[in-house]
């Protein structure tokens, strides 16, 4: 991941499309790009299957949220953070972990004009 100057962006956010986030995903985590494709697939199959854009839109809302984060990397840190300490602590660390996640997540949705999960 590139770094920012004095906390800013790595990049500006993305409209929330497929094309536009998969090219955000490889300037900031290419890493994540097997995944974004497998899960895209997933979402389209869904969405034929059930001939239903739900599962596509609930796709673009995730990685949309998932761009937001990672192109900010005080919010990825802190992510990451809460993620570990989920894993490796006990149940009240658990707990808090989840209640912090949850809320950089509902900000994420927020700032990006989604609504809450």
């Amino acid at each position: 991941m590139s770094t920012s100057a004095a906390g800013q962006p790595l990049i500006p956010q993305p409209p929330a499309t497929v094309a536009a986030l998969r090219q955000a995903i490889r300037q900031i985590a290419p890493a994540a790009l097997p995944a974004f494709t497998r899960e895209l697939d997933q979402a389209a199959d869904q969405s034929r299957q059930g001939s239903d854009l739900a599962p596509l839109q609930r796709f673009v809302a995730q990685w949309a949220v998932y761009v937001h984060i990672q192109r900010q990397p005080h919010l990825a840190a802190a992510l990451r953070h809460w993620e570990d300490a989920a894993e490796s602590g006990g149940a009240l660390q658990a707990r808090q972990a989840a209640s912090e996640i949850g809320r950089l997540l509902d900000e994420a949705h927020a700032a990006i004009g989604l609504s809450a999960r």
